[in-house]
């Protein structure tokens, strides 16, 4: 049997640390003596103690880590494999949005050398005034928090496509978002994912064409809000005022392009002159 101060050492955790996951019923000394309070940790404990170490250095919740242990001296494969899987996905996302930020970052800091004001960039933002056509769209209409959207759109494009191809319907564009929720929520937007085909079936419905302003950005989504933000202005400036919810038109599959730069999404304002 080891200390608990000879366990702390071993596993380079505390001994507060590990009071606290005994708490929490993560893990728990094997005995405690009932006269003075010691506690005791069998060096079987050891190996679970790194595993514990181990999913925390992949970045686990102490609560994901419980549920993957799930009081199992040998933890299902499969949940594991799972488990990991995901969780390298949510840092790989992690990681793209650092590096978009690095990039950013670098070119903010080579415009300020050269005397050009941060937002200068807004400026540059093209609109257009475009006329579209209806369109009839497949559509999946969900409250979406921004934690969700990257699975989201893959889950939900994932069926719209499905129920394409078990119907044998006819896609007539690229995907599509539609935003219909009047202010911003952290706990969820009402998010309209949207495919446009020809055949009106059940789960379709007409996107209304009409006058639009509109703009086209080239490069990473991360930039989306300032190409709301310059359309809004445009819109005011311009004396327009929005008559229908704003959406996205992804002429590039996020899917198939590996570079953030090589992405293609043309937003659109419905608007009509005040």
């Amino acid at each position: 049997m080891l200390t608990i101060g000879e366990f702390s050492k071993i596993c380079e955790v505390s001994a507060k640390t590990l009071r606290y996951y005994d708490e929490i019923g993560l893990i728990h000394p094997d005995q405690i003596d009932p006269d003075n309070g010691y506690r005791y940790y069998s060096i079987h404990q050891l190996k679970k103690m790194l595993y514990i170490n181990r999913l925390k250095s992949y970045y686990f919740s102490l609560e994901e880590i419980k549920e993957i242990i799930n009081g199992e001296t040998d933890p299902s494969e499969e949940k594991l494999r799972y488990a990991l899987h995901r969780k390298r996905r949510e840092i790989q996302e992690k990681l793209t949005r650092y590096e978009d930020t690095l990039v950013q970052m670098n070119q903010d800091i080579v415009n300020l050398e050269q005397g050009i004001h941060v937002m200068a960039y807004l400026d540059e933002i093209e609109v257009q005034l475009v006329e579209t056509e209806s369109m009839n769209i497949l559509y999946e209409r969900q409250l979406m928090s921004r934690e969700e959207y990257a699975e989201g759109y893959g889950r939900y494009y994932s069926k719209l496509y499905e129920q394409i191809a078990r119907e044998n319907l006819t896609l007539a564009g690229t995907p599509m978002t539609i935003y219909h929720s009047e202010e911003f929520n952290p706990a969820g937007n009402d998010t309209e994912f949207a495919l446009p085909v020809r055949e009106a079936v059940k789960g379709t419905r007409e996107l209304c064409g009409g006058l639009c302003a509109k703009s086209v950005l080239k490069g990473s989504y991360s930039n989306l809000t300032s190409v709301y933000a310059k359309l809004r202005e445009w819109i005011e400036q311009e004396e327009y005022v929005l008559t229908q919810s704003p959406y996205e038109v992804y002429v590039t599959d996020p899917y198939q392009t590996s570079a953030a730069d090589e992405l293609v999404t043309e937003v659109y304002f419905p608007v009509t002159k005040k």
